[in-house]
């Protein structure tokens, strides 16, 4: 398919996060853009903003009659969508040119110079700074993301469409379709076992991706991971060594040993080991492209953050709230170490939310483990997302695992109340699903407690 014949795109389920940013994409090269979804949210608010015609009813009546002809129209989908759906299926039946979202990222990415981020953790963190570099850097590039960056207030980042930058998703194999001319893999932990099944079937797919570079010295992987490539770690030899760690006014500040120099002194704002490896990383990536170091140190020390990953929502002296988008035991470890390290005297409260029920079946004591490090722990209900319940696997099942006594069973209706009998001065959300639109709500709450 080329893409300079396509003049009309319409996206089923264009409010996910992925969806979106293509959708901007097709709108900055001039096509016109409308799309369904089934509720409304503030990416399809920004969406309507900039002109695109979105619909929240699946009936075929409210398709624009723009779009009832497949001349020059692509149709751009996302497996989320029920099967049944009305709009889905009159494109199908009626012969429109019909893609996945994976698929159009797999088209773009033949056509530019390919910066592919891939891990089961940490790719939106990384590719969202490797996007800022080259922003920095005046790079004609185009950045789809899936977090909204908090400077930018959008998850797709452009100065052009000569390089892009893609957060190289592992579900159901989806970065299979790209074509990179550099890549990364942040981690290959065990994850979406409902597609994968086990451990090795996700680690055997991370290396079938990074052999589509067969050029090893643009692969780039953090220490330890079993694949070819160079190699980010900290405080040890490598291809980008991490030396000198510590904080400083709020900042991490830290250097890198490349093979070529040393760079002293750079400043990055994200709290926690990963973060450092995650901005290590896309340093390594733009570094081989060939911008300049002190261009590339000035970019890590301006990044402005990402929403719900490790977002400051109160920083005082007495009180601190962060909301992140933790949703796997090893990301909440993470969450907690970068806590501790920066207020090791404080007790910690976290609310977490399970994200999907096959994942809290899979990591049940793994996620119990990873809880019961905080001071306190309130749990809400499961987020079912694509599911339906598996029976025995609930809220109540995973606080059973879980041997911290300052334990407490919550809802979305009765966390703030709940939160008002808490005497702790650090709190951080924590989870993938709608846990997201109680932020405001509880950040208000914890402002009345500190006045």
């Amino acid at each position: 398919m080329n893409l300079n014949d396509i003049k009309k795109v319409y996206f089923v389920g264009i409010g996910g996060i992925g969806m979106s940013a293509l959708a901007k994409y097709f709108l900055e090269i001039g096509c016109i853009v409308a799309g369904y979804d089934k509720t409304p949210s503030e990416i399809t608010a920004d969406l309507s903003a900039k002109g695109v015609q979105i619909t929240f009813i699946d009936q075929l009546e409210n398709i624009s009659d723009l779009f009832l002809s497949s001349l020059n129209t692509l149709i751009i989908y996302t497996p989320a969508i029920p099967k049944e759906s009305a709009i889905l299926n009159f494109f199908q039946n009626e012969g429109f040119s019909i893609k996945k979202r994976a698929e159009v990222l797999g088209i773009i990415s033949k056509d530019t110079f390919c910066f592919a981020v891939a891990g089961t953790h940490g790719k939106t963190t990384t590719s969202s700074i490797l996007a800022h570099i080259l922003y920095e850097a005046n790079i004609e590039m185009s950045a789809f993301l899936g977090g909204i960056v908090e400077g930018y207030q959008t998850n797709y980042i452009s100065k052009g469409t000569k390089v892009s930058v893609v957060e190289a998703d592992e579900f159901d194999r989806s970065f299979m379709q790209l074509t990179p001319n550099m890549l990364c893999i942040t981690s290959m932990d065990a994850d979406h076992l409902d597609i994968y099944g086990d451990h090795r079937a996700i680690e055997q797919t991370f290396k079938d991706f990074a052999d589509k570079i067969s050029d090893k010295s643009k692969v780039f992987k953090i220490d330890g991971l079993p694949i070819i490539g160079k190699t980010i770690a900290l405080d040890k030899p490598a291809d980008f060594t991490i030396k000198n760690k510590k904080v400083v006014d709020g900042y991490y500040q830290f250097d890198i040993q490349t093979t070529n120099e040393l760079v002293e002194n750079i400043a990055f704002t994200l709290p926690g080991n990963h973060n450092i490896l995650n901005a290590t990383t896309a340093f390594a990536m733009a570094y081989d492209y060939g911008i300049d170091s002190n261009t590339i140190k000035e970019a890590l020390k301006s990044f402005p953050g990402i929403k719900r990953r490790f977002s400051f929502q109160i920083k005082t002296n007495q009180l601190v709230y962060v909301d992140d988008y933790a949703h796997h035991p090893t990301e909440i470890d993470a969450v907690h170490q970068a806590l501790r390290e920066l207020y090791p005297q404080r007790a910690i409260t976290a609310i977490f939310q399970p994200h999907l029920f096959s994942r809290t079946q899979d990591f049940g004591v793994d996620f119990a483990k990873s809880l019961d490090q905080f001071d306190e722990i309130l749990l809400m209900d499961i987020y079912p997302a694509r599911e339906q319940p598996i029976e025995g696997i609930t809220a109540d099942w995973l606080l059973e695992l879980m041997k911290n006594k300052n334990k407490k069973r919550v809802t979305k209706t009765n966390v703030i109340e709940t939160l008002k009998l808490s005497t702790n001065q650090v709190y951080v959300t924590i989870g993938a699903g709608d846990i997201g639109e109680l932020v405001n709500s509880i950040k208000n709450e914890l402002l009345k407690k500190n006045i």
